[in-house]
């Protein structure tokens, strides 16, 4: 593990702060159209997102999170539903101002300090209005004097777009964009000493209604879902049919088979088990993806995002939980969406999962955000994972009273 804390805030210089463009149009709440007009809906309504965080036993807390609205490209939006879901999205039937919108909710797992968690929860979700693909080749030579294993760096996502001399590139389409403002965030904090020893994984989801006329992410029936992760923070849906949980990440830690297959192809093998089983890239990192850990970057951790992109039909889907490690070290997926299957709003929902876990003796920052579907309240079927919570609570309970006796 990482032994030097920076729990002071990054300190980034002025003139590096904001991207060049600076405009900023997110806002917190969300629109959409009624008979009557276009309504307003405030973000942080526990009706409309359930967010729920604890600092455990910690001294400090390194988990963040945020939500927003943002104003995207149209041409950007339509470029990305092309590509991901074959769907020819026409803006013009939704009409401006909502056929810019989209809905950001982002989870932050901050280790060894809050600076960088602290960053992106500021920052972010700004980076992805503000990113601008003219800016790319200066990006891809940044990441390359990274050096090690960025030496062989061709890209990624952004190849298109590295040779400065090439006219007429692609519109940045959402996974493009995600993928620039994860780089961005990255330089950004490369430009303070404090991020070079700490860092933060993240999931990020972009949530836009197809629907025309438009509506709110809860009740569309038409919803695209595009998701951008680096680390160990979870993203799950939860299906109507049965409850079924649907992963919407994978584990960005070394022994995982996508990051060995990464990491050894480029840098050969440096993974160590340390005295708890566990295992850490270079003997010190649990995450082979994150933001900041700059002193890292040379021996392949990445903030480069895997993206993932989901139509769904939103009748079809309850709810979509985030939740970082301290929830996942706990409970399985199938646990955590079923404890939020009979609640009475999103944030009960995300209270009855934070209180399962730390039932059962979870210590860690524990963060969770639910976020309600048109198939919220309408889930089919016996919740599968009862009778194993019913056991693991007696368990916990028994525990605890020997511990005191």
């Amino acid at each position: 593990m990482i032994t030097r804390s920076c729990y002071h805030s990054l300190r980034i210089p002025a003139q590096h702060h904001l991207r060049r463009n600076t405009a900023k149009y997110y806002h917190d709440y969300t629109r959409f159209a009624t008979p009557g007009g276009i309504v307003r809906v405030p973000l942080n309504s526990p009706k409309i997102l359930g967010v729920v965080s604890s600092r455990g036993n910690r001294s400090h807390q390194e988990d963040h999170y945020a939500f927003a609205t943002l104003s995207l490209p149209p041409e950007s939006l339509a470029a990305s539903i092309k590509k991901h879901h074959g769907v020819d999205w026409d803006a013009s039937a939704v009409g401006e101002p909502l056929s810019r919108e989209v809905t950001f909710v982002g989870i932050y797992d901050g280790h060894g300090g809050s600076a960088v968690s602290q960053y992106l929860r500021q920052e972010l979700h700004g980076m992805f209005e503000s990113v601008d693909k003219e800016h790319i080749p200066e990006l891809y030579q940044w990441a390359r004097e990274l050096g090690g294993y960025f030496k062989r760096f061709r890209g990624g996502v952004l190849a298109p777009w590295i040779d400065p001399g090439v006219k007429d590139t692609p519109i940045l389409d959402t996974e493009a964009r995600a993928t620039q403002a994860f780089w961005e965030a990255d330089r950004h904090l490369s430009m303070d000493h404090v991020a070079q020893q700490c860092g933060a994984t993240a999931s990020v989801a972009i949530l836009q209604s197809l629907d025309a006329p438009a509506t709110a992410f809860f009740a569309s029936d038409k919803l695209s879902v595009t998701i951008a992760h680096c680390g160990d923070t979870r993203v799950v849906l939860c299906a109507v049919d049965g409850g079924k949980a649907y992963p919407m990440t994978t584990t960005h830690h070394a022994e995982a088979h996508v990051e060995a297959a990464r990491l050894r192809r480029m840098m050969g093998s440096s993974l160590v088990t340390d005295s708890f089983g566990e295992s850490r890239w270079m003997g010190a990192l649990a995450n082979t993806r994150s933001l900041g850990d700059l002193q890292f970057k040379p021996f392949g951790v990445t903030p480069e995002p895997e993206v993932k992109s989901k139509l769904l039909k939103g009748s079809e889907w309850a709810y979509m939980i985030f939740f970082s490690d301290g929830i996942s070290s706990i409970l399985s997926d199938d646990e955590v969406v079923d404890l939020a299957r009979d609640a009475p709003d999103p944030k009960a929902a995300a209270t009855n999962i934070l209180s399962f876990a730390e039932e059962l003796g979870s210590d860690d920052n524990a963060t969770v955000i639910v976020v309600p579907l048109a198939g919220w309240g309408k889930i089919t079927g016996p919740d599968k994972t009862k009778g194993l919570r019913d056991y693991r609570r007696s368990q916990a309970v028994g525990s605890e009273r020997q511990k005191r006796m």
